[in-house]
C-alpha cells in the first residue's frame, strides 16, 4: 500500500478509533461498581472519558473541513454527525454553518464564537458561547435519552452523573479554553494577525493532551486544510514571528 493511500485512509481511522474508544469505555464505566473502585481511579476514569469526549468534537470539527475523509463527503460529513450526536446531541448542520462564520469572520462581532464585547471574562464568556450553541430542545432530548438509557440498561445514577454529564461538561471547558478563549482573546496591543488567533506555546505531547492540538490555533486558521494531528508539523514549519 503507497503512502499517499495509507494518508487518504488516516483520518477516518483516528476518527473511528476515538468514537470506537469512547463507546468502549463509556460502556465498562457505566457499571463500574464505584464503592469497589478507589477514588483516585475514579478521578483518572474522568479525566479519560473528558479526554475521549473532546476527542468527539475535535473529530467533528475535522469532519466541518472534511478532513476525516475527503474522497468521500457524505461518509466525511455522517461521521462528524454522529460524532456530535454521541458528544451532546449537537445538530451538525447548524454548527457547521456558524463555524464556517466563524473561519471567515474570526474573534469579531459577526463570530458566533466570540464574547459580545461585554463578557469577555472567562466564565461569562463561557456562558455566553454556551447559550449561543446549546437549546432547550437539545438538552431536553439529552434528558430523555440518559433516563431511557439508565432505566433500560439499569444503569446507576451516579456513574450516568459522573462519566457522562461531568466528563461532558468538564470536556466543553476544556474546549472553550484551549480552542476559544486562549487563542481568541485579545491580547495587549491587539490582535497582529487577520486570523485575530494566537498559539499556545506547549509541546507536542502537551498540545495533544491539552486538546488535540487545538492550542495550534493559528497554525489551523492559516491551514484550516490540515487535520488535527497534522499542526504540530505546520507548527514547526512556521516561523515564529508569524505567531
Amino acid at each position: 500500500m503507497s503512502n499517499s493511500t495509507n494518508f487518504r485512509f488516516q483520518g477516518i481511522i483516528i476518527a473511528l478509533t476515538i468514537i470506537l474508544l469512547w463507546l468502549f469505555f463509556l460502556r465498562w464505566f457505566l457499571f463500574w461498581e464505584l464503592d469497589q473502585i478507589h477514588p483516585g481511579l475514579i478521578l483518572i476514569a474522568i479525566a479519560w472519558q473528558t479526554f475521549l469526549y473532546t476527542g468527539l468534537f475535535i473529530t467533528a470539527h475535522d469532519a466541518m473541513h472534511g478532513l476525516v475523509y475527503p474522497n468521500n463527503p457524505k461518509l466525511n460529513h455522517l461521521i462528524g454527525t454522529i460524532a456530535l450526536l454521541l458528544y451532546a446531541f449537537f445538530p451538525y448542520k447548524k454548527l457547521l454553518t456558524k463555524h464556517r462564520i466563524h473561519h471567515r469572520h474570526p474573534a469579531s462581532a459577526l463570530d458566533p464564537d466570540f464574547h459580545n464585547s461585554k463578557n469577555k471574562h472567562f466564565w461569562a464568556w463561557y456562558y455566553h458561547f454556551v447559550k449561543n450553541y446549546c437549546s432547550w430542545q437539545q438538552i431536553g432530548s439529552l434528558i430523555l435519552i440518559h433516563t431511557l438509557i439508565q432505566r433500560g440498561l439499569h444503569i446507576p445514577s451516579l456513574n450516568l452523573f459522573l462519566f457522562i454529564l461531568v466528563s461532558s461538561l468538564l470536556s466543553s471547558l476544556q474546549l472553550f479554553y484551549f480552542g476559544t478563549f486562549l487563542p481568541h482573546r485579545e491580547p495587549n496591543g491587539g490582535y497582529t494577525n487577520p486570523h485575530r488567533s494566537h498559539s499556545t506555546s506547549l509541546p507536542t505531547f502537551w498540545s495533544l493532551i491539552t486538546c488535540y492540538h487545538f492550542g495550534y490555533h493559528f497554525e489551523h486558521h492559516e491551514y484550516p486544510q490540515v487535520p488535527w494531528w497534522g499542526l504540530p508539523k505546520v507548527r514547526k514549519s512556521l516561523s515564529s514571528d508569524l505567531i
